[in-house]
């Protein structure tokens, strides 16, 4: 991977913003677990990564947007993860 590459991982929702819950899954919780593990595995391989939330907190989209410019800036070598889970019941025939 090119060193010079800076990632900024969102964890979706957070504070009163849970997102899709269900069967005890709440998506700002599991949002959160996925970008602080991705956060310390790009760490193991040697990659400038960073989270804009750790904790349980509401973030409005402006809030978002500038804790995601003030991390590396906005340059082409910076990659912005936003990760979510979507509630699931749809059936999709992309699939064949």
């Amino acid at each position: 991977m090119n060193n010079n590459v800076k990632i900024v991982i969102d964890a979706g929702h957070g504070g009163s913003d849970p997102g899709a819950s269900g069967n005890g899954i709440v998506e700002k919780e599991y949002a959160l677990k996925i970008a602080e593990y991705l956060n310390n595995r790009f760490k193991e391989l040697g990659v400038n990564s960073t989270l804009i939330r750790q904790v349980d907190e509401t973030l409005t989209p402006n809030e978002r947007v500038n804790r995601i410019l003030s991390a590396y800036g906005n340059s082409p070598d910076v990659l912005v993860i936003s990760n979510h889970l979507n509630a699931g019941g749809a059936e999709c025939s992309c699939l064949g």
